[in-house]
């Protein structure tokens, strides 16, 4: 379900019979979504949640593309994968709109490579995320052997991906997988008080640091310093340049519009 909320654009994984796991039509509906996302210039951020008591249990693939549930035919994986569930996690990733995500209950395989994927994940205690590939018998997908390991090193990286471990919400925050974990009952009011402060920024200058972050975690220290010289000029042309020199000089707080 895609709603838009004022500046914020709103998607709720809706499949809670089956704990949110992405078929393969919802993930077609959140590749054109957050296509769509990223050349919308009155956006300034996006909220990603799971329906009723989770979060996402992972892509359905298997049992809607293969109702036997048999191997997959050579070649079916590497021909569509790279524009269905890797193509989400790139899009989140990279677009350059702040993404929050909030977590509750079970956040499996693509779903869990998917809230490592955003900004910021505010995840309940309840909160469980797991990476079950090689429980299932198959390797990594879902860019899950490149984000973890940038999160929260190598050694606990082979612990979630070649051990099968799981981690609580509590754990997850305390490593650094994600933003922050919260009670329940405070879960909401803590993401929509991370979305308001995203929202309110100056949304091009968010977008240029956040691809500077992404290019600098496969480049040398000058090859980052360039890329923020870009990020750089082009954000010292926008408006709310502007009002952040006007706010600093009149001693106020900015009010940037996004532009």
């Amino acid at each position: 379900m895609v709603e838009r909320d004022g500046a914020l654009l709103r998607i709720t994984l809706d499949r809670p019979s089956a704990r949110n796991s992405l078929s393969p039509g919802m993930i077609e509906t959140l590749v054109g979504t957050l296509t769509a996302a990223a050349a919308d210039d009155s956006l300034r951020a996006i909220h990603i949640r799971g329906a009723g008591d989770n979060f996402c249990s992972g892509a359905d693939w298997l049992a809607t593309n293969n109702a036997d549930r048999q191997r997959p035919r050579s070649g079916d994986l590497v021909r569509r994968i790279p524009h269905q569930s890797h193509r989400v996690i790139e899009l989140v990733h990279s677009i350059h709109l702040p993404v929050v995500c909030t977590v509750r209950g079970w956040a499996v395989g693509l779903g869990c490579n998917l809230a490592l994927a955003a900004d910021f994940t505010v995840a309940a205690t309840n909160a469980v995320f797991w990476e079950p590939f090689l429980a299932r018998g198959f390797s990594p997908d879902s860019g899950a052997t490149w984000l973890l390991p940038r999160l929260i090193g190598i050694a606990r990286a082979k612990r979630l991906l070649l051990l099968g471990e799981k981690v609580g919400g509590t754990d997850a925050a305390d490593w650094g997988l994600i933003h922050a974990c919260a009670p329940d009952l405070d879960l909401d009011a803590t993401a929509e008080d991370l979305l308001a402060r995203l929202a309110a920024g100056p949304t091009v200058a968010i977008g240029m640091a956040k691809q500077a972050i992404n290019f600098g975690q496969h480049a040398t220290l000058g090859d980052t310093m360039a890329q923020e010289l870009f990020g750089l000029e082009l954000s010292c042309r926008t408006d709310d340049f502007k009002e952040g020199l006007a706010s600093f000089r009149e001693r106020r707080p900015p009010d940037f519009t996004g532009r």
